[in-house]
């Protein structure tokens, strides 16, 4: 894929996205709609290690320098940044059967945007720096891995106990599929990466697999390029044995701290 430095389309969502949790908000969410309704759409990969999501012609797009952006060029080229606007105006503009979405005057729509708000709130942001604590990070802070792995570890459980009797986040009876749902699958995904094993959490397991199940699932982790893993996947070889160091340390940093598992 050649290095981009603009836009691309003249008609149709033009997707900005790289492989990352909050990008895959929007490509599933395109692929959906593609599914349900035909909406076409193009896209581009935003390589953030190259720091494209830096250059002018992004930040015109997005001021913030982060990916996902869309740009509706059938709606006067409006400009859309961060995931969850995303979500939300793709699902006010196209999902018109309310395949994914909710009508404004259904509790079940302002529900949905409790839950979206947790996710950007709280999951996002709490599992990120987690990521970044365990794995990023050059220096190993114990304080920091055992703070934010251990919050990113209770919001799971508060995630867990809402899919214990339900299908899906929100919606009627057991729930329905929505931009709730589509909002976590990206982070949820990855989960591993905190070293927190989504065996611990069975409930949101058993949703991940089944939201798995769905074409436009697989086809949204598969934008810009192919998915490295999954946390349904279980690691192998060096992948694995990074993984059960980096968890030893989480661990001892635990123990150092004193932190004990509790939720919510």
């Amino acid at each position: 894929m050649a290095r981009p430095t603009g836009l691309i389309a003249s008609k149709g969502i033009e997707l900005l996205t790289w492989s990352t949790p909050n990008g895959y908000k929007a490509s599933i969410m395109l692929e959906e709609l593609k599914e349900a309704y035909g909406l076409q759409y193009t896209y581009q990969g935003i390589n953030i290690g190259q720091g494209i999501q830096k250059e002018a012609w992004f930040t015109a797009i997005n001021p913030n320098g982060r990916i996902p952006a869309i740009v509706d060029h059938d709606h006067g080229d409006l400009a859309v940044f961060e995931g969850n606007a995303i979500l939300s105006y793709l699902s006010r503009r196209y999902d018109t059967g309310r395949l994914f979405s909710f009508s404004p005057d259904d509790d079940e729509y302002t529900r949905a945007e409790s839950w979206i708000g947790w996710q950007h709130g709280g999951l996002g942001p709490m599992q990120g720096q987690a990521n970044h604590f365990v794995r990023a990070a050059k220096e190993k802070i114990a304080y920091g891995m055992q703070r934010y792995v251990g919050e990113t570890e209770r919001l799971y459980g508060v995630l867990d106990a809402r899919l214990e009797d339900r299908d899906y986040v929100v919606g009627p009876g057991r729930g329905k599929y929505s931009i709730a749902d589509i909002a976590l699958l990206g982070w949820v995904n990855v989960v591993h990466g905190t070293t927190i094993a989504i065996d611990q959490f069975p409930s949101v397991k058993a949703w991940l697999a089944r939201c798995w199940e769905r074409p436009a699932v697989q086809k949204g982790f598969q934008i810009p390029s192919a998915l490295a893993s999954s946390a349904l996947t279980p690691q192998a070889g060096e992948a694995a044995e990074q993984a059960k160091e980096l968890k030893q340390l989480v661990d001892e940093a635990k123990k150092q701290y004193g932190y004990t598992y509790s939720s919510p």
